[in-house]
């Protein structure tokens, strides 16, 4: 029989592994947690990178309230959107693989590119080196490659960094007044070194198809040149000798869309004010504060681990009560 010392014993042996179980819990870092552990990670995923609409409805992950389901899906069909990541092989599993366990389940085609083949996880391998300096030529690699296998999948090509979070549902509502078929390309727009600007390569930008093909022509053509390793002044170069508009993505607010900085860094001054080259570089005057950013803002960038989940929490689940629409932006 088990005496009454031993049951005390197995019973504080219990209680402290359970202790300590939770107490290293909260100090794991979220670079270490594979995403297959964590309920949004359950991605399916078919071969060549899309996700079905019945798909959207699987209850394990995010969804957008009632009242605004069934636009969300129009606007997927209607607005197609095929979403490349730049990443790296150092980077899978830290950064890209949360990424995919987010927001790029919404793209209607997500491709990520790399510099060598992952058939597992999986990547396109664009066959270049990697480094700072390789940037421009990895995008010019990368949109060649788009060109080649995905052109008429879709309407618009979005390239994005593996630390950026994008709301795939406001970029479509923002595409939706414009056509594919015009020469222009969206994102965050700065104004040194190209006439009419060009876009942040952080934030993310997006192309319309006549701007891809436009894009590719002129590599063809020796309009355009690997003259740079900066991946966005080299692309804003490129679309301005190519005549592909930059547009304009802020709000009727004047509020940016895409946002260069992560969202704690454009809503608290103090963070925002240590960027001092920002400033210098933005096409429009920029605000920092709560009137900082658009309520249909579509990026973020220099987003982490961890900020990538709120992120997807915060704009698929949270909502104020009693409120049907937080925003109308056609009011």
């Amino acid at each position: 029989m088990t005496s009454h010392k031993e049951t005390l014993t197995f019973s504080c042996g219990l209680f402290m592994g359970f202790t300590l179980f939770f107490l290293s819990m909260n100090y794991v870092q979220w670079e270490h947690i594979s995403p297959h552990f964590l309920a949004i990670a359950s991605t399916p995923w078919t071969a060549n990178g899309k996700l079905s609409l019945s798909d959207t409805n699987n209850s394990t992950h995010f969804r957008l309230d009632e009242g605004n389901h069934t636009v969300a899906e129009d606007l997927y069909r209607k607005v197609r959107v095929l979403c490349w990541v730049m990443t790296a092989p150092q980077n899978l599993e830290k950064k890209t693989a949360h990424v995919r366990a987010t927001w790029s389940k919404r793209c209607n085609t997500v491709l990520f590119m790399s510099s060598v083949e992952d058939v597992d996880f999986p990547t396109v391998g664009l066959n270049v080196s990697e480094g700072r300096d390789q940037l421009y030529w990895k995008t010019i690699k990368a949109f060649q490659y788009v060109y080649e296998h995905h052109l008429d999948e879709v309407d618009w090509f979005m390239k994005a960094d593996d630390d950026t979070f994008v709301l795939l549902e406001n970029l479509r509502y923002f595409l939706s007044n414009y056509s594919s078929e015009q020469p222009i390309y969206f994102g965050h727009r700065f104004s040194p070194f190209v006439k009419q600007g060009y876009m942040s390569g952080g934030a993310g930008y997006v192309l319309s198809k006549e701007a891809l093909r436009r894009f590719v022509e002129g590599f063809r053509t020796g309009q355009c040149t690997h003259f740079t390793s900066t991946e966005d002044v080299g692309m804003g170069t490129c679309m301005e000798a190519m005549k592909v508009e930059a547009g304009d993505t802020r709000d009727k607010y004047k509020r940016e869309s895409f946002q260069a900085f992560s969202p704690e860094t454009h809503l608290i001054r103090k963070l925002y004010k240590r960027e001092l080259w920002y400033t210098s570089y933005d096409y429009y005057h920029t605000e920092s504060g709560p009137q900082c950013c658009s309520d249909l803002s579509i990026t973020f960038h220099y987003v982490d681990t961890s900020t990538m989940y709120e992120l997807e929490y915060y704009a698929h689940h949270l909502r104020p009560y009693g409120y049907q629409y937080r925003y109308n932006p056609d009011a």
